[in-house]
C-alpha cells in the first residue's frame, strides 16, 4: 500500500495536546520513564549497556508520546 500525503502528515505534522487530560497523560508518561531511567543510572554500572538502556527508554517515551498524540 502507497504511503499517501495524510499518511505523512500523521507521522511528521505537531500533534498539540488535544485538551488538557492529554497534557496530563504525556506528563505521566514523561515522569514513569524517567523515574524508570533514574532506576537503571542508580543500578546498572556505567558502560554500553547503560547508555542502550537509556536509549531505549528515551525512544520508547518518544513512540508513547506519539501514539498518545496521534490517537487523541
Amino acid at each position: 500500500m502507497p504511503v499517501t500525503k495524510a499518511d505523512l502528515d500523521k507521522r511528521f505534522d505537531h500533534h498539540p495536546p488535544s485538551n488538557n487530560d492529554v497534557a496530563k497523560t504525556h506528563e505521566i508518561m514523561r515522569e514513569a520513564f524517567k523515574e524508570l531511567a533514574s532506576h537503571v543510572v542508580a543500578w546498572v554500572p556505567e558502560g554500553r549497556e547503560q547508555s542502550l538502556a537509556l536509549t531505549a527508554l528515551e525512544e520508547g517515551l518518544m513512540w508513547s508520546n506519539a501514539g498518545i498524540a496521534r490517537h487523541q
